[in-house]
Order: structure tokens, then C-alpha cells, then sequence
């Protein structure tokens, strides 16, 4: 089963959800390149980043978008993630999970 990506609130409300079939392939890729954030995403699990791990989990989406060895779908996923992580930084008390098989 793929990984998806979900923005929680403190109380369990998730306004927003990202189920880009690549996201697995894209962590993959990140734990190869040794990104200490998003290549240590569990795939079997929940892997949750709050706010104060943005400031080094956004850098690593962009390199994988600039990256000259990632697919299409990886930049698209990346991207749609990226997306994601703007609602952490606009509002208090968000999280960004992925959520793994």
C-alpha cells in the first residue's frame, strides 16, 4: 500500500491529504541520497514532523525537485508535499504525517 501524506491538527482533524501514488518512490530516493529527514520516513508506519522540522524537511523536498535524477511523478509528489508543508508554517499546532502501510 502506498504512502500518504496528511496534515493533522492537535485535535485529529485533517484538512488536508496528499495520496500521490510516487511518494514512496520519492522517499526511497531520499534515504539513497542519505536526506536525514524524508529518507527516514517508515514506510510500515506513521512518520510525524511537526512545525520546527520544516525548516529542514522543506530544503530536502526542494533538492528532490531540482534533483536531474528524479522521475516526473517523483517531482510531482515533492511538490505536492511541499505544498503541504506551507499549512504547517501558516498555522499553529499542525503536523505532517506520513502515513505508511
Amino acid at each position: 500500500m502506498p504512502i500518504s501524506v496528511n496534515v493533522r491538527t492537535y485535535t485529529g482533524q485533517t484538512p488536508a491529504v496528499c495520496t500521490h501514488p510516487a511518494i514512496n518512490d520519492l522517499c526511497r530516493r531520499a534515504e539513497t541520497l542519505a536526506l536525514p529527514m524524508l529518507g527516514c520516513v517508515d514506510p510500515y508506519d506513521d512518520t510525524w514532523f511537526n512545525k520546527s522540522q520544516m525548516r529542514f524537511l522543506v530544503p530536502e523536498l526542494k533538492t528532490l525537485i531540482d534533483s536531474t535524477s528524479a522521475t516526473e511523478a517523483e517531482i510531482e509528489a515533492a511538490t505536492e508535499v511541499l505544498a503541504l508543508t506551507e499549512q504547517l508554517e501558516h498555522k499553529p499546532h499542525r503536523y505532517l504525517i506520513f502515513s505508511g502501510d
